[in-house]
Protein backbone atom coordinates (compact mmCIF):
# COMPACT_ATOMS: atom_id res chain seq x y z
CA UNK A 1 0.00 0.00 0.00
CA UNK A 2 1.21 3.55 -1.10
CA UNK A 3 2.55 5.47 2.16
CA UNK A 4 2.10 9.17 1.40
CA UNK A 5 5.39 10.48 2.82
CA UNK A 6 4.69 14.41 3.49
CA UNK A 7 1.41 13.31 5.22
CA UNK A 8 2.01 13.62 9.35
CA UNK A 9 2.13 10.81 11.42
CA UNK A 10 -0.38 11.29 14.88
CA UNK A 11 1.76 10.08 17.99
CA UNK A 12 0.37 9.79 21.10
CA UNK A 13 3.18 10.23 24.38
CA UNK A 14 1.49 9.20 27.58
CA UNK A 15 3.86 9.64 30.73
CA UNK A 16 5.55 12.15 33.14
CA UNK A 17 8.46 13.06 34.42
CA UNK A 18 11.72 13.83 32.95
CA UNK A 19 12.57 11.12 31.22
CA UNK A 20 9.59 11.23 28.25
CA UNK A 21 10.27 14.82 27.81
CA UNK A 22 13.84 14.55 27.57
CA UNK A 23 14.20 11.02 25.37
CA UNK A 24 11.22 11.03 23.34
CA UNK A 25 9.58 14.66 22.69
CA UNK A 26 13.39 16.18 22.52
CA UNK A 27 14.01 14.51 18.89
CA UNK A 28 10.55 13.57 17.54
CA UNK A 29 9.41 17.65 17.87
CA UNK A 30 11.18 18.27 14.96
CA UNK A 31 10.14 15.33 12.20
CA UNK A 32 7.43 14.97 10.27
CA UNK A 33 4.92 13.79 12.86
CA UNK A 34 1.98 15.32 15.14
CA UNK A 35 2.85 15.53 18.72
CA UNK A 36 0.34 14.42 21.46
CA UNK A 37 1.51 14.51 24.90
CA UNK A 38 -0.89 12.91 27.75
CA UNK A 39 0.49 14.34 30.50
CA UNK A 40 0.35 13.02 34.29
CA UNK A 41 -1.22 15.41 36.41
CA UNK A 42 -1.89 13.54 40.18
CA UNK A 43 1.89 14.83 41.77
CA UNK A 44 1.59 15.00 45.40
CA UNK A 45 4.35 16.25 46.26
CA UNK A 46 6.90 19.55 45.67
CA UNK A 47 5.80 22.59 44.58
CA UNK A 48 3.21 20.87 42.37
CA UNK A 49 1.83 19.02 45.16
CA UNK A 50 1.73 21.93 47.14
CA UNK A 51 -0.61 24.13 44.74
CA UNK A 52 -2.66 21.24 44.09
CA UNK A 53 -3.95 21.32 47.30
CA UNK A 54 -3.55 24.92 48.17
CA UNK A 55 -5.53 25.62 45.00
CA UNK A 56 -8.08 22.52 44.08
CA UNK A 57 -5.95 22.40 40.88
CA UNK A 58 -4.26 19.27 38.74
CA UNK A 59 -0.58 19.44 39.35
CA UNK A 60 1.43 21.45 36.82
CA UNK A 61 5.11 19.98 37.34
CA UNK A 62 4.62 17.28 34.45
CA UNK A 63 3.10 19.56 32.38
CA UNK A 64 5.40 22.05 32.78
CA UNK A 65 8.10 19.57 31.62
CA UNK A 66 6.58 18.97 28.56
CA UNK A 67 5.60 22.36 27.61
CA UNK A 68 8.92 23.71 28.00
CA UNK A 69 10.05 20.79 25.53
CA UNK A 70 7.60 21.78 22.89
CA UNK A 71 7.13 25.62 23.35
CA UNK A 72 8.15 27.52 20.66
CA UNK A 73 10.08 29.91 22.97
CA UNK A 74 13.91 30.86 23.25
CA UNK A 75 16.21 28.83 25.66
CA UNK A 76 16.65 32.04 27.76
CA UNK A 77 12.63 32.79 28.39
CA UNK A 78 12.48 28.92 28.80
CA UNK A 79 15.42 29.36 31.94
CA UNK A 80 12.89 31.74 33.54
CA UNK A 81 9.34 30.17 33.29
CA UNK A 82 11.49 27.52 34.82
CA UNK A 83 13.28 29.17 37.82
CA UNK A 84 12.91 27.67 41.19
CA UNK A 85 12.37 30.18 44.17
CA UNK A 86 15.01 29.53 47.23
CA UNK A 87 13.69 30.86 49.85
CA UNK A 88 10.89 33.17 51.42
CA UNK A 89 7.10 31.99 51.42
CA UNK A 90 7.64 31.05 47.40
CA UNK A 91 10.99 28.62 48.80
CA UNK A 92 10.44 25.48 46.07
CA UNK A 93 7.81 26.53 44.16
CA UNK A 94 8.60 26.93 40.23
CA UNK A 95 7.65 30.02 38.20
CA UNK A 96 5.66 28.03 35.42
CA UNK A 97 3.77 26.35 38.12
CA UNK A 98 2.80 29.45 39.56
CA UNK A 99 1.83 31.00 36.22
CA UNK A 100 -0.28 27.77 35.36
CA UNK A 101 -2.42 27.93 38.66
CA UNK A 102 -2.72 31.64 38.14
CA UNK A 103 -4.34 30.84 34.37
CA UNK A 104 -6.33 28.38 35.92
CA UNK A 105 -7.68 30.49 38.07
CA UNK A 106 -8.22 33.35 35.51
CA UNK A 107 -9.73 31.77 32.56
CA UNK A 108 -11.98 29.63 34.77
CA UNK A 109 -11.73 26.09 33.20
CA UNK A 110 -9.04 24.58 31.30
CA UNK A 111 -10.44 24.23 28.35
CA UNK A 112 -9.21 27.24 27.65
CA UNK A 113 -6.23 27.05 29.68
CA UNK A 114 -5.07 24.33 27.44
CA UNK A 115 -5.90 26.22 24.40
CA UNK A 116 -3.81 29.01 25.50
CA UNK A 117 -0.72 26.52 26.55
CA UNK A 118 -1.12 24.86 23.28
CA UNK A 119 -1.00 27.99 21.04
CA UNK A 120 2.19 28.21 22.50
CA UNK A 121 4.14 24.87 21.20
CA UNK A 122 5.71 24.63 17.81
CA UNK A 123 4.19 22.87 14.81
CA UNK A 124 1.43 20.90 15.69
CA UNK A 125 2.20 19.62 18.80
CA UNK A 126 -0.22 19.08 21.76
CA UNK A 127 -0.20 18.51 25.56
CA UNK A 128 -3.52 17.44 27.39
CA UNK A 129 -4.02 16.75 30.99
CA UNK A 130 -4.30 12.45 31.82
CA UNK A 131 -7.75 13.95 34.08
CA UNK A 132 -9.15 17.21 34.86
CA UNK A 133 -10.51 15.89 37.87
CA UNK A 134 -8.94 15.43 41.36
CA UNK A 135 -7.70 12.13 42.53
CA UNK A 136 -4.72 10.04 44.90
CA UNK A 137 -2.90 7.34 43.39
CA UNK A 138 -2.92 4.78 45.65
CA UNK A 139 -0.98 2.02 46.12
CA UNK A 140 -1.84 -1.17 48.27
CA UNK A 141 1.63 -3.00 49.23
CA UNK A 142 2.22 -7.56 50.22
CA UNK A 143 1.19 -6.50 53.45
CA UNK A 144 -1.40 -4.83 52.93
CA UNK A 145 -0.45 -1.58 53.87
CA UNK A 146 -2.46 1.58 51.82
CA UNK A 147 0.22 4.37 50.48
CA UNK A 148 -1.87 7.20 49.64
CA UNK A 149 -0.15 10.00 47.30
CA UNK A 150 2.03 10.10 44.91
CA UNK A 151 4.46 11.80 45.98
CA UNK A 152 5.11 8.75 48.55
CA UNK A 153 4.83 6.18 46.08
CA UNK A 154 7.74 8.29 44.17
CA UNK A 155 10.19 8.48 47.71
CA UNK A 156 8.94 5.33 49.89
CA UNK A 157 8.31 6.22 53.37
CA UNK A 158 7.89 2.93 54.18
CA UNK A 159 10.05 -0.53 53.63
CA UNK A 160 10.88 -0.28 49.74
CA UNK A 161 11.88 -3.98 49.93
CA UNK A 162 7.70 -4.50 50.14
CA UNK A 163 5.82 -5.01 46.64
CA UNK A 164 3.14 -3.30 45.36
CA UNK A 165 0.71 -5.37 44.84
CA UNK A 166 -2.24 -3.61 43.75
CA UNK A 167 -2.63 0.43 42.69
CA UNK A 168 -5.97 2.33 41.59
CA UNK A 169 -7.24 5.95 41.36
CA UNK A 170 -9.30 7.40 44.79
CA UNK A 171 -11.97 8.49 43.67
CA UNK A 172 -11.91 7.02 40.09
CA UNK A 173 -11.74 9.76 37.60
CA UNK A 174 -12.73 10.15 34.07
CA UNK A 175 -10.63 10.70 30.81
CA UNK A 176 -10.58 13.86 28.22
CA UNK A 177 -12.97 13.36 25.96
CA UNK A 178 -10.03 15.36 23.50
CA UNK A 179 -7.62 12.41 25.10
CA UNK A 180 -9.47 9.60 23.58
CA UNK A 181 -10.18 10.83 20.27
CA UNK A 182 -6.79 11.78 19.84
CA UNK A 183 -5.40 8.28 21.02
CA UNK A 184 -8.46 6.94 18.38
CA UNK A 185 -7.08 8.94 15.22
CA UNK A 186 -3.45 8.05 16.44
CA UNK A 187 -0.88 6.16 14.07
CA UNK A 188 1.05 5.52 17.49
CA UNK A 189 0.83 5.42 21.08
CA UNK A 190 4.31 5.63 23.13
CA UNK A 191 4.26 4.66 26.99
CA UNK A 192 7.22 5.36 28.61
CA UNK A 193 10.42 5.78 30.15
CA UNK A 194 8.88 6.64 33.40
CA UNK A 195 8.50 5.16 36.66
CA UNK A 196 5.99 2.32 36.35
CA UNK A 197 3.54 3.18 38.77
CA UNK A 198 4.35 6.97 39.92
CA UNK A 199 4.23 8.04 36.29
CA UNK A 200 2.75 5.62 33.87
CA UNK A 201 0.48 3.98 35.51
CA UNK A 202 -1.41 7.27 37.20
CA UNK A 203 -2.14 8.45 33.33
CA UNK A 204 -2.99 5.04 32.12
CA UNK A 205 -5.37 4.27 35.28
CA UNK A 206 -7.46 7.50 34.42
CA UNK A 207 -10.68 5.80 33.52
CA UNK A 208 -11.05 5.43 29.72
CA UNK A 209 -7.62 5.67 28.88
CA UNK A 210 -6.24 2.30 28.84
CA UNK A 211 -9.85 1.32 27.21
CA UNK A 212 -9.33 4.11 24.23
CA UNK A 213 -5.70 2.59 23.74
CA UNK A 214 -6.94 -0.99 23.78
CA UNK A 215 -9.30 0.03 21.16
CA UNK A 216 -7.21 2.25 18.96
CA UNK A 217 -5.61 1.04 15.76
CA UNK A 218 -2.28 2.43 16.77
CA UNK A 219 0.51 0.91 17.04
CA UNK A 220 1.26 0.27 20.93
CA UNK A 221 4.90 1.12 21.57
CA UNK A 222 6.59 0.75 25.60
CA UNK A 223 9.81 2.30 25.93
CA UNK A 224 11.53 0.14 28.94
CA UNK A 225 13.47 2.13 31.73
CA UNK A 226 16.95 1.43 31.78
CA UNK A 227 17.09 0.47 35.74
CA UNK A 228 15.18 -0.26 38.62
CA UNK A 229 13.51 1.83 41.23
CA UNK A 230 14.05 1.69 44.48
CA UNK A 231 10.57 0.55 46.22
CA UNK A 232 8.62 0.94 42.48
CA UNK A 233 10.62 -1.90 40.43
CA UNK A 234 13.34 -3.64 42.73
CA UNK A 235 14.40 -6.68 40.68
CA UNK A 236 11.88 -5.80 37.95
CA UNK A 237 13.17 -7.16 34.58
CA UNK A 238 11.53 -6.61 30.74
CA UNK A 239 9.29 -9.35 31.54
CA UNK A 240 8.10 -7.56 34.88
CA UNK A 241 7.84 -3.77 33.29
CA UNK A 242 5.69 -5.43 29.96
CA UNK A 243 3.18 -7.33 32.48
CA UNK A 244 2.14 -4.50 34.35
CA UNK A 245 1.23 -2.94 31.24
CA UNK A 246 -0.11 -4.95 29.26
CA UNK A 247 -2.25 -6.28 32.54
CA UNK A 248 -3.92 -2.44 32.98
CA UNK A 249 -3.93 -1.95 28.91
CA UNK A 250 -5.76 -5.03 28.86
CA UNK A 251 -3.98 -6.02 25.97
CA UNK A 252 -0.72 -6.74 23.93
CA UNK A 253 1.95 -3.74 23.63
CA UNK A 254 2.51 -4.12 19.41
CA UNK A 255 6.51 -3.32 20.35
CA UNK A 256 8.72 -3.34 23.25
CA UNK A 257 11.96 -1.27 22.94
CA UNK A 258 14.58 -2.24 25.97
CA UNK A 259 18.26 -1.39 26.35
CA UNK A 260 20.78 -4.36 26.16
CA UNK A 261 24.35 -2.66 26.89
CA UNK A 262 24.88 -3.14 30.77
CA UNK A 263 27.68 -0.54 31.28
CA UNK A 264 30.35 -1.19 34.00
CA UNK A 265 30.06 -1.56 37.35
CA UNK A 266 32.07 1.59 38.08
CA UNK A 267 29.45 3.49 35.76
CA UNK A 268 26.73 2.50 38.12
CA UNK A 269 28.17 3.60 40.96
CA UNK A 270 29.10 6.78 40.15
CA UNK A 271 25.80 7.46 38.60
CA UNK A 272 24.46 5.60 41.71
CA UNK A 273 26.34 8.98 43.96
CA UNK A 274 23.54 11.73 42.00
CA UNK A 275 20.97 9.13 41.62
CA UNK A 276 20.16 6.93 44.53
CA UNK A 277 16.63 5.85 43.77
CA UNK A 278 17.80 3.99 40.78
CA UNK A 279 19.47 0.35 42.08
CA UNK A 280 20.47 -1.84 38.82
CA UNK A 281 20.47 -1.96 35.60
CA UNK A 282 17.00 -3.87 34.25
CA UNK A 283 17.98 -7.25 32.99
CA UNK A 284 16.36 -8.95 29.68
CA UNK A 285 16.42 -12.18 30.10
CA UNK A 286 14.09 -15.62 29.31
CA UNK A 287 12.31 -13.03 27.46
CA UNK A 288 8.96 -14.85 25.28
CA UNK A 289 10.13 -15.27 21.33
CA UNK A 290 8.46 -12.22 19.89
CA UNK A 291 8.98 -9.99 17.04
CA UNK A 292 7.52 -7.22 19.17
CA UNK A 293 10.48 -7.15 21.50
CA UNK A 294 13.43 -4.76 19.84
CA UNK A 295 16.72 -4.99 22.57
CA UNK A 296 19.39 -2.43 21.28
CA UNK A 297 22.26 -0.92 22.83
CA UNK A 298 20.23 2.08 23.43
CA UNK A 299 22.47 3.90 25.82
CA UNK A 300 23.92 7.35 25.60
CA UNK A 301 27.81 7.49 25.45
CA UNK A 302 29.78 8.00 28.85
CA UNK A 303 28.57 9.96 32.09
CA UNK A 304 25.20 9.20 33.42
CA UNK A 305 23.01 6.30 32.01
CA UNK A 306 20.18 8.01 30.32
CA UNK A 307 18.70 6.87 26.89
CA UNK A 308 20.53 7.88 23.66
CA UNK A 309 17.09 10.39 22.15
CA UNK A 310 18.61 10.07 18.36
CA UNK A 311 18.76 6.24 18.73
CA UNK A 312 15.48 6.10 20.49
CA UNK A 313 13.59 8.86 17.65
CA UNK A 314 14.94 6.81 15.02
CA UNK A 315 13.83 3.57 15.75
CA UNK A 316 10.66 4.70 16.90
CA UNK A 317 10.18 6.50 13.18
CA UNK A 318 11.11 3.58 11.67
CA UNK A 319 8.45 1.53 13.58
CA UNK A 320 5.29 4.26 12.74
CA UNK A 321 6.43 3.87 9.31
CA UNK A 322 5.87 0.26 9.06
Amino acid sequence: MFTNPFVKKNIVCIGGGNAMPKVVLSELKNKNVNLTVVSAVLDSGGSSGRLRKDYDVISPGDIRRAFLELCDLSEEDKSLLDYRFKDGDLHEHNLWNIAFVAMTLEKGGYRSLFEKINSMLIQNHKILPSTTHKADLVAVLENGEEIVGESNIDVPKHDPKLKIKKLFLRPETKVCPQTVKRIKNADMVIIGPGDIYSSLMQVLLVDGTSEAIKMSKAKKVYICNLMTKNGESNNFTVNDFVWEVENCLKCELDYVIFNTNIPNRERIDEYSKTHPQFLEMVKFDNLPKSDKYIGLDLLSRGGEIVHDSNKIAELLLKICKQ
